[in-house]
């Protein structure tokens, strides 16, 4: 089955959206600490992410879903939790050591830095998205059709091409080798489950621990 042209449409999303996000990233324009406290970032981060999925279903219409997005039952859960206890991790011991140097938190400046109950609603609406939304629709598009259009490159170039994909995606330059790190762990345990839903699982679970953190310490 030729999946040429879906592979260049993948691409296409991947650069598009990477260049768009470098370029809000260099605008000049200083990161809102609390904007997680704001309806309107809940709107929005909404609103993208279904476009982004409806773009994930697009590029992968015509073919199964539990192979081309990964929604399909995992080959082993033990496998996959050990795994994804492997990942974490992976990617901790690589944020302790480069996160002192390259300080990836201030440079995206969504983690808010203290918790406000008076804007506790907004807080949790963009709690859902962070945490629900984001990782479901990020798992389809990177390691769900990106990485099946990618696989018959070879294993570990998928992995790896999904992994800097996924980094490049969020425009950062700082936190670029920790979020590729992430995006690789994610297509490895993707790789080894056939499934999306244990990177769903531990994306979901990460995005949750980290913002609880932050408005908890």
């Amino acid at each position: 089955m030729n999946d040429r042209g879906k592979l260049y449409g993948w691409i296409a999303f991947v650069a598009i959206f990477a260049a768009i996000s470098y370029a809000s990233r260099f605008s000049g324009e200083t990161p809102d600490d609390d904007i997680l406290y704001t309806w309107s970032a809940a709107i929005y981060g909404a609103v993208e992410l279904g476009i982004i999925c409806a773009i994930a279903l697009l590029i992968a219409r015509g073919r199964p879903a539990g192979e081309y997005l990964g929604l399909r039952r995992p080959t082993s859960w033990g496998t996959a939790a050990g795994l994804g206890l492997l990942v974490v991790i992976g990617v901790v011991a690589i944020a302790a050591v480069l996160a002192p140097l390259l300080h990836p938190g201030e440079e995206q400046g969504l983690v808010p830095d203290d918790w406000r109950p008076d804007r506790a609603a907004p807080f949790a609406a963009n709690f859902v998205v962070v945490a629900l939304l984001a990782p479901v629709v990020e798992e389809l598009m990177y390691r769900g059709i990106g990485y099946r259009l990618l696989e018959p490159l070879g294993r570990w170039w998928a992995v790896v091409l999904v992994g800097i994909a996924f980094g490049l995606a969020h425009g950062l330059v700082g936190g670029l080798p920790i979020l590729a790190a992430f995006g690789v762990g994610l297509a490895y345990l993707r790789s080894r489950t056939r499934s999306v839903y244990p990177g769903i699982i531990l994306h979901g679970a990460f995005n949750s621990i980290v913002l609880t953190l932050a408005v908890t310490t």
